[in-house]
């Protein structure tokens, strides 16, 4: 299979930077996979889990939003957090997650609201994958 150049950055690191055959990537308007010779792209990431192919072998990445390009250059994501599945945190995301649920209570009917809420979404199913790749 074909290969192609994709970076993940994010303000705390580069989590990966290398040839890979394939990237998942949850996008804001639907999830999207990219491989070798995609057209050029720009698309809005949103919370979720990035599935990167290198050797027919999957590493899920926790991705918090961010940016993806598709150029002639391979992928770059930038990413406002990027995490192992295996460097995760649970409790603190747990945490995360009841943090946002109080902040929810505060919060006034509208457009923040129905953002707030779909974030919370995304990360409650970030934390059931997690919670089920756990059990196998």
């Amino acid at each position: 299979m074909a290969t192609f150049h994709f970076d993940l950055v994010s303000p705390e690191k580069i989590a990966f930077s290398g040839e890979v055959e394939q990237v998942d990537v949850p996008g804001i308007e639907g999830d999207f996979g990219v491989l070798a010779g995609h057209s050029p792209l720009v698309a809005s990431v949103r919370p979720g889990i990035m599935t990167v192919t290198v050797g027919g072998k999957h590493e899920k990445i926790i991705v918090l939003g961010g940016l993806a390009e598709v150029s002639e250059k391979g992928l770059t994501v930038l990413a406002d957090t990027a995490t192992s599945l295996a460097e995760l945190d649970r409790e603190a995301f747990a945490s995360r997650i009841e943090e946002m649920e109080e902040q929810l209570k505060d919060e006034e009917p509208g457009s923040a609201l129905d953002r707030a809420i779909t974030r919370l979404d995304h990360f409650k199913a970030i934390q059931s994958y997690v919670v089920s790749t756990a059990m196998h």
